[in-house]
């Protein structure tokens, strides 16, 4: 770098770090609450609120943390307001290796292996794979290996034209389906990361819904060919209901199951195959 660079480079002020007022009232906002609202679940006096947001009151730890409780605001988000009110981050974020998570890893393996012979995965905030069981990688077989490269994103593996959107029946319902769970995710969490994705899933050529589901529908199916086979699934989504670390708040377990005798004798015929 020459020196009228390294002169320019310094020059640039940094940018001002923002005040945990700012940050609580967008959360409150987002959340649609007004300050009596807000002040009402948290005991504190609505003037004392308006005081934090606008930077006239300090917040103590214990308020930064209840208010962020009655926010709702994900952990790694909680970090980030005891940060801007000058504590130290509450919440530590661990690899999934760290003994200190081996139990919760554990509990993740057992519940993707018991849910065999039928798919089950577990996944980021992000929606990146992070472990599945054996019954998955069948399904995905003959999907060209550079869209399975790691990190895998399970989401651009379900609208991507050359994988699973090619296989789909009902691509218009299942594709509607999931774009709805993640705007849920990205108004419940602000994630920028999350936003991109969900714009980027938008600009896929899929196809929209077509007519309504039969009235004895109990869910949306997620349908695949399987050879020349339709396959059918109904899943759930699962998880840990109490943590207090960042990286196991934001895994999911999501749980395919047959959704007709037909998807379940398969599975139980390809889970015969891998034995």
């Amino acid at each position: 770098m020459s020196a009228q660079s390294a002169v320019s480079a310094r020059s640039v002020p940094a940018a001002p770090r923002r005040h945990v007022g700012d940050h609580l009232r967008e959360w409150r906002q987002r959340r649609h609450l007004s300050q009596l609202d807000l002040a009402g679940d948290a005991e504190i006096s609505a003037r004392h609120l308006s005081f934090v947001e606008t930077g006239r009151a300090a917040p103590s730890r214990d308020m930064v943390l209840k208010l962020a409780e009655r926010l709702e605001v994900p952990l790694r988000e909680r970090n980030v307001l005891l940060v801007a009110a000058g504590f130290a981050p509450a919440y530590p974020q661990r690899p999934l290796d760290d003994p200190a998570l081996q139990a919760a890893r554990a509990a993740i393996d057992l519940v993707l292996k018991a849910h065999e012979p039928s798919p089950a995965l577990a996944y980021d905030r992000h929606w990146n794979l992070v472990s599945a069981n054996r019954m998955v990688m069948p399904l995905l077989a003959g999907i060209p290996a550079r869209l399975l490269g790691s990190p895998l994103n399970i989401l651009r593996l379900a609208f991507h034209p050359e994988a699973l959107a090619a296989r789909t029946v009902n691509l218009g319902e299942w594709s509607s389906h999931l774009l709805e769970r993640l705007h849920r995710q990205c108004e419940a969490t602000a994630d920028p990361e999350l936003i991109k994705l969900y714009h980027e899933l938008k600009r896929y050529p899929v196809p929209a819904r077509s007519a309504p589901l039969p009235a004895d529908s109990v869910a949306i199916p997620f349908r695949m060919r399987f050879g020349d086979e339709i396959l059918s699934f109904i899943s759930t989504t699962m998880v840990f209901g109490t943590p207090v670390d960042v990286t196991l708040s934001e895994l999911a377990l999501e749980t395919f199951f047959p959704a007709d005798d037909l998807t379940a004798a398969r599975m139980r015929e390809i889970a015969a195959t891998l034995k």
